[in-house]
């Protein structure tokens, strides 16, 4: 007994010694502290040249981890065992941030490049005055299709996803609220609806998609697409434009029933150890020559309005991407719709996912 103690002890030492260690050579190399910046983002959504700029520029040295779904983003903030200083969570997981207390409530007065956004985006329902959150892109849900391989239909209406010719021809990109909301929206329904009979209806109507759904995938949706594994794709509208930059027969449509206005936002979770250098980093990103730059290489649609006047004419007149007020008004952004109803969207898509197979 006494010899399992003693190396008990040892171990403990020895495990001590090494955090000891690790802390000061961190420290040495800028990696902790208000040294360090941890961003939390999705794949493949910032210009990475803007990061080492920003690294040169305050000295801190950037951290940066990527998430697949604003749900998976959530549950790491929740369980608070990472730091994160910077996160970029869509405006439906800022709400839920909000009611379980995970924002850091931001300070105006240090984000003085805060002017140069959209007063469109500012102030909206998921956060009135900006009180945790800064638009960092916006855009739609919609469909890419390859008009040389649809016979004709323009997907000006979401019906026409359900045409016999498309058989085994589309991608659904693998999210419950896109989905569901689809399927809502063809019926004329709210895509934030909560009513049983009517998301009933829904599901039963995606089940009859299910011939013409090829596949439901992640991120591999923009390769398959610009490589015409498939005829037509439920996409986001920043994932069009790059699918269209790499195959360019390709075209982009949001349904005239409606779909999701959605908006991604830089907030401070309460994670963070750096609230200072967050604040530096927020306000870098709204700088309209540092937007600019990022809304090129990401291709999603930036509220910067200073950094529109700084884009090539045929981004900025797109209106496949910037669309007329005609058409946004028609659009609807998420709700939160709270943990229990959530989780029901998640299982009826889980049931036409299976059904899907």
């Amino acid at each position: 007994m006494k010899q399992l103690v003693r190396t008990f002890a040892l171990v403990f030492v020895a495990a001590f010694a090494l955090m000891i260690l690790t802390s000061y050579l961190n420290k040495s190399q800028g990696y902790s502290g208000g040294n360090t910046l941890t961003i939390y983002n999705w794949g493949d959504y910032i210009d990475p040249d803007l990061l080492t700029e920003f690294e040169e520029e305050s000295g801190m040295k950037v951290i940066y981890q990527t998430f697949d779904s604003n749900e998976a983003m959530l549950t790491k903030i929740e369980q608070g065992g990472t730091t994160f200083d910077v996160a970029i969570p869509s405006e439906y997981a800022i709400s839920k941030m909000k009611e379980e207390n995970l924002l850091v409530a931001l300070d105006h007065s240090k984000l003085p490049n805060l002017k140069n956004i959209d007063a469109r985006f500012m102030n909206l329902s998921f956060d009135e005055d900006n009180k945790f959150s800064i638009p960092y892109f916006w855009g739609t849900v919609g469909v890419v299709f390859n008009p040389e391989l649809v016979d004709g239909l323009t997907f000006e209406s979401w019906n026409d996803l359900w045409d016999p010719r498309l058989k085994n021809q589309i991608l659904l990109l693998d999210g419950a609220r896109e989905v569901m909301g689809m399927g809502l929206n063809s019926l004329g329904y709210s895509l934030n609806d909560t009513n049983e009979d009517h998301l009933q209806d829904a599901l039963a109507k995606l089940s009859t998609l299910t011939p013409n759904v090829r596949a439901i995938v992640g991120d591999e949706i923009k390769m398959l697409l610009a490589n015409e594994e498939a005829a037509v794709g439920l996409v986001w509208s920043g994932d069009a434009s790059e699918i269209m930059d790499e195959n360019d027969k390709l075209d982009y449509m949001v349904p005239e029933e409606g779909s999701n206005l959605w908006f991604d936002n830089m907030v401070i979770p309460t994670t963070a150890r750096n609230i200072e250098g967050a604040h530096q980093f927020i306000n870098f990103m709204l700088d309209p020559d540092h937007a600019a730059r990022n809304a090129e290489y990401v291709g999603y649609s930036t509220p910067n309005a200073a950094a529109l006047a700084l884009l090539p004419e045929d981004i900025t007149e797109d209106e496949r991407f910037y669309p007329d007020e005609t058409l946004t008004g028609k659009l609807e952004v998420y709700d939160n719709l709270g943990k229990k109803m959530l989780s029901h969207y998640n299982d009826l898509f889980l049931e036409f996912k299976m059904h899907s197979k």
